[in-house]
């Protein structure tokens, strides 16, 4: 009875371990299949490749961002898509952004995360643009593929002033 007791004991252990051992690995899976849809997106923004940004996002109405940008909001992938064509239309030569600090955390097939982007370009005025803002993103897994379904831009504002801080350094 007692060994009874102790194998039952055992394999109720071996069972726990490998389903925190699954778990674990499942999200990690997510978030190195989330880094590699963040690298795509840099790829694409430095390229202005409007398109393959899009990539990114959730196809249709499952798309919604607040962005630095006016209008205060995007509902819906067209809205966004045409935002980033507007972006690119105002700028020259090549953009640059680069992403640190990325953080992101799964459950299922949600997943949400936070970084910092840093990004730069040239006007078509010949003013340099430079800016570093906060993004969080909420992540879902449509047809087996990672996509960004909710985006929240920001900068900080001093309070005092009323001036967006454009470098928000920590």
């Amino acid at each position: 009875m007692k060994r009874s007791l102790l194998m039952i004991s055992a394999l109720a252990v071996s069972a726990s371990l490998y389903t925190l051992v699954g778990v674990a690995a499942a999200k990690g899976g997510a978030q190195a299949e989330i880094k590699a849809l963040e690298e795509s997106y840099v790829a694409a923004v430095d390229a202005k490749d409007v398109d393959k940004i899009m990539e990114c996002y959730a196809p249709g109405d499952r798309l919604f961002v607040f962005d630095v940008i006016p209008p205060r909001q995007y509902a819906g992938a067209d809205a966004y898509h045409k935002n980033w064509a507007d972006l690119f239309a105002g700028l020259k030569g090549p953009v640059k952004i680069e992403l640190s600090d990325l953080s992101v955390a799964s459950s299922g097939d949600l997943a949400y995360g936070h970084v910092i982007q840093h990004f730069t370009a040239t006007g078509n005025d010949g003013k340099p643009v430079d800016f570093t803002f906060r993004t969080t993103d909420v992540y879902r897994k449509i047809k087996g593929k990672w996509l960004i379904v909710q985006e929240h831009n920001s900068v900080p504002v001093d309070v005092a002033t009323g001036k967006a801080d454009m470098q928000s350094k920590p």
